[in-house]
Formats: C-alpha cells, structure tokens, sequence
C-alpha cells in the first residue's frame, strides 16, 4: 500500500511569515468560511449549516497553542453557539454589523492589538476588518474584490479546510508545526 506525501507547506515571503508569527487572535467570520456559504433548510424549517472538522481542530490545535479564537458573524442562529461552545471559541460574537468595531472592543478586552490578530473573510462586510489586522486571509471561493484586499488567500475554498490551512500557517509561523 503506497502513501501519499503530505504537501509542501505553502512558501510565503518574509514579510508574511513574520506578521503570522505576531497572531495572538484568529477572528474568522462563519458563513463562507467556516461554511461553504450554503444555506440550506429541511422540510420542517429547520436551518442547517455544514463544518468541516479538519476546520475545527485547526482551531483547537491554535488554542493548544495559546491563541485566542473567535467567531464574528453577522448571522445570529444557534448552530454557530452550538459549533462554538463544542470548540470552546471563547468569544462567540453572533448578529454583528460592524465587525471592525466589534472585534476592536475584542482585541482591548484581550490586551491586544489589531496588529496581533489575523481574520479570515470571505465577503465585502468583512473587508472594512481584513484591511485592519495584521494579517488578513481569504477562502479560495471568497469574493474578487476580498481576494484583491487581502494578504493571503488560501487554496481551499470556505468549510472545506481553508480555515485549517490559515491555522497551519500560523502555527508554522509561531515554530508550532
């Protein structure tokens, strides 16, 4: 039985690779990220979202690793609570219009600073946020005008790894891998 080799890790400049070993906060919007974007509902009118778990110990392998996790989502539904407390994300912010705002007040709470955090979106209300932190990532699926704005865009698309991959990269970065 032959093994597949594990990819190379993705080469990224100095630059780069030193703003990723500054991360002391991943932010992540939900939907498109942590999601495929989809929003599916059953007969009854039950919501139904679909995570990917290699998503999920991304995050708790960054959390191992002392890195403050948080979800920011403008959406308010209680899959995202629910996929949130079973990760043990400490801050869990559902219903954000201004997620610049929202996740400053975060970064002070936590004695940080927004040069410290890397958010990953996908849409244009989370290009006011890319644009501030340190270090910003997109899905490979996220909209044109978010993958121009940010500094790195991951080759999965959203709820298929490409929070995964961002958390590899930070933990690379930090010497975790």
């Amino acid at each position: 039985m032959s093994r597949s080799k594990t990819p190379a890790p993705t080469k990224l400049s100095r630059s780069l690779q030193a703003g990723l070993g500054k991360v002391r906060m991943l932010a992540m919007d939900v939907d498109g990220v942590l999601t495929d974007a989809g929003m599916y509902y059953s007969e009854s009118g039950d919501e139904l979202k679909k995570f990917n778990t290699r998503d999920g110990m991304g995050i708790k392998m960054l959390q191992a690793a002392g890195i403050i996790t948080a979800f920011i989502t403008k959406e308010n539904t209680a899959i995202v609570e629910r996929r949130g407390k079973k990760l043990a994300v400490p801050e869990v912010h559902q219903g954000v219009d201004d997620k610049l705002t929202d996740l400053t007040r975060l970064v002070r709470k936590h004695g940080l600073t927004l040069a410290q955090v890397a958010y990953i979106g996908d849409d244009v209300n989370d290009l006011e946020t890319l644009q501030a932190v340190g270090f910003s990532a997109a899905p490979a699926d996220a909209m044109p005008i978010v993958i121009q704005a940010v500094h790195y865009v991951c080759a999965k698309k959203g709820g298929e790894g490409a929070v995964r991959e961002l958390a590899d990269l930070i933990l690379a970065a930090r010497g975790n891998s």
